[in-house]
């Protein structure tokens, strides 16, 4: 364990940068504003409608996905760059615990700045409680999702932000709304889900049950460590 934890703080050391922060700050307090729009605008029974719609339109597809690729997609990737990973090569820890410390980082560092002001957005909607502690049950869950599938992305792939905005804008945007199977490989969809559940607002998405929006995210994490861990074993370093 001494090794894993030595690995974890190498990489979270390599997330907590001042430029990735600001922007993540900057989308979450941005979305608040919005969000008091909103409100301002809306007339009093439409607030809690409004309200869940402008959170899983804004948040759940740009700011959360945004924020998990901006810090899972260098995890390893940037090692990869930079040809650094050779040596963390040389620590006698396992493929599979590296892969779990930088998906562990990543979750550590990208969690509480989305959380935090998104948490705030959705009070400042005025839509209730119910929509305040689905966002944050929401954005915990999809995190941890996300920063498993855009861990792997960034080490298998260059240029892993092009390839994981074009995922989130392509699948998550529009394939993932065209039939209900495409939907079930979408992560935006149990994010909905749980929104939808939680303050009866009927989404686009958010048809399918509290339990698997809570479950299936974290299981998906869980599935991109064993990916991640699978493609170290196979990475050139030299």
């Amino acid at each position: 364990m001494d090794g894993f934890w030595r690995l974890y703080r190498l990489v979270l050391r390599h997330q907590l940068t001042w430029g990735r922060a600001t922007v993540v700050l900057g989308l979450g307090f941005l979305t608040a504003l919005v969000a008091l729009a909103v409100r301002a605008a809306s007339d009093q029974g439409q607030a809690t409608v409004n309200g869940t719609e402008l959170i899983n339109t804004v948040v759940f597809t740009t700011v959360v996905p945004v924020c998990a690729l901006m810090f899972a997609s260098s995890a390893l990737g940037d090692m990869v760059d930079d040809r650094t990973l050779v040596y963390v090569w040389l620590t006698p820890v396992h493929r599979g615990w590296l892969a779990l410390a930088a998906t562990l980082a990543s979750i550590t560092v990208a969690l509480p700045l989305a959380l935090v002001p998104l948490t705030i957005a959705a009070v400042a909607t005025g839509a209730g409680p119910e929509l305040v502690w689905a966002t944050a049950l929401a954005t915990t869950v999809g995190t941890m999702g996300y920063c498993g599938l855009f861990t792997a992305l960034g080490l298998r792939f260059r240029r892993a932000l092009v390839w994981g905005i074009a995922y989130i804008l392509i699948w998550e945007g529009f394939v993932a709304t065209a039939s209900d199977t495409a939907a079930l490989l979408s992560l935006r969809a149990y994010t909905a889900s749980i929104l939808s559940q939680a303050t009866g607002v009927g989404l686009r998405l958010g048809t399918l049950t509290m339990a698997s929006g809570i479950l299936v995210p974290p299981l998906v994490g869980l599935a991109a460590i064993g990916l991640t861990t699978w493609l170290l074993a196979r990475t050139d370093v030299d």
